[in-house]
């Protein structure tokens, strides 16, 4: 039984397709019951298994099945479905056998994709392996670009990144760079992950910062290429670069920013996933997964549709949740604290060195001669 019913989305004042991104395990169809069971109007899943290159092909059952229950449950699986990528897949490589087998199980991905009815496909740029970035950047849309020749519908959807350095996506302005190189634009896309965003050092809590952020992404990228959004709060401070997923509203974004992001328009009708962490430890000390932890993530958000941030309602719920994870705050702000003072000390360090070595030398001064005294003359 559905640990809670789904809402209907004609019922919300704006249609927001908010679910999680829930277990395939035993078959790609049972992806749809686990998204029914918390209450989800969108889903992602995994299309094979995460921890091989190739895996065996969809069982004709499971096909049949999926399309079944689509159609049953009313999920619109080429909208409302959001596969993930694997997290192998880098096709940023440059090693020629390593880009071929990440290629070879991307394909095949998209072939699943296409199987089964979905359009849209999620996953992650990819890094530069300390290769220049635009030569990184070049192979990625390269690999993009022959994927797309090889299928027929599939969008290919660049998922944003927290990190820094040698991964590709964390800026706009790389993902603007990959979409340019794609020859066919209306087969590509990007999903906006709210916790790699703010990592990454772009602000969504406030009306002002969110507006802005989004017009940047819209200047940058553009909005018509936002096919999706995962939605998950920061364990880590603003600017951080860290990936690190909290529940919604427990994190350093806070619940205003998702009051942000499900009454903002260009949202409407895109799948927006939860990846926030279920796993919880029991009284026997085993961590187990509850699943009614985005069952109650998918409620708060609906409910934010629409409703004043400035009545005592939402701010004692706002409350609420910040309190939940204000000793994870606390702990992940002290880690960035001491990052900061190291890094700190570190270009303090490097700055004494140089002015040192830039400071002029002084000349040793020449011992006076003895003369005697002076007195002594005649």
């Amino acid at each position: 039984m559905p640990i809670v019913a789904r809402t209907l989305v004609n019922s919300l004042k704006k249609p927001m397709y908010i679910g999680a991104h829930v277990s395939a395990a035993k078959g790609v169809h049972n992806s749809i019951t686990n998204s029914i069971n918390i209450g989800g109007n969108s889903f992602a899943l995994f299309l094979k298994s995460q921890r091989k290159w190739t895996s065996p092909p969809l069982a004709p059952e499971a096909k049949d099945q999926f399309k079944a229950f689509c159609l049953e449950h009313q999920y619109d699986a080429a909208k409302h479905v959001l596969p993930h990528g694997s997290y192998l897949v880098n096709l940023a490589q440059k090693d020629a056998e390593k880009a071929k087998q990440a290629y070879t199980c991307f394909l095949d991905d998209l072939n699943r994709c296409e199987q089964l009815g979905i359009r849209l496909y999620n996953f992650h740029p990819g890094n530069t392996g300390k290769e220049p970035r635009q030569e990184a950047i070049g192979r990625i849309a390269s690999q993009l670009n022959k994927a797309h020749k090889a299928t027929k519908t599939v969008v290919t959807v660049l998922e944003n990144m927290a990190g820094s350095g040698n991964v590709v996506g964390s800026t706009w302005e790389d993902l603007r760079d990959i979409i340019a190189l794609i020859d066919d634009k209306s087969r590509v896309g990007v999903c906006i992950d709210t916790c790699h965003s703010f990592a990454a050092g772009y602000d969504l809590r406030s009306p002002d910062a969110f507006k802005q952020t989004m017009e940047g992404f819209a200047s940058i990228v553009g909005m018509p290429y936002l096919k999706a959004l995962h939605l998950n709060d920061s364990k880590a401070p603003f600017s951080s670069h860290r990936d690190l997923h909290a529940n919604i509203g427990t994190g350093f974004l806070g619940l205003r920013a998702f009051h942000n992001i499900v009454n903002y328009e260009p949202f409407q009708d895109l799948p927006m996933v939860l990846e926030t962490p279920i796993e919880k430890k029991g009284a026997d000390g085993k961590v187990e997964e509850d699943k009614s932890v985005w069952t109650q993530e998918i409620k708060v958000l609906e409910g934010l549709i629409g409703v004043d941030p400035e009545t005592d309602t939402f701010k004692a719920e706002e409350k609420r949740l910040s309190d939940v994870g204000a000793e994870e705050r606390k702990k992940f702000q002290g880690q960035a604290d001491k990052k900061a003072k190291t890094e700190d000390k570190k270009q303090q360090k490097t700055l004494d060195a140089m002015f040192k070595k830039a400071a002029p030398k002084r000349k040793k001064k020449a011992p006076k001669e003895d003369g005697g005294d002076d007195s002594d003359a005649s």
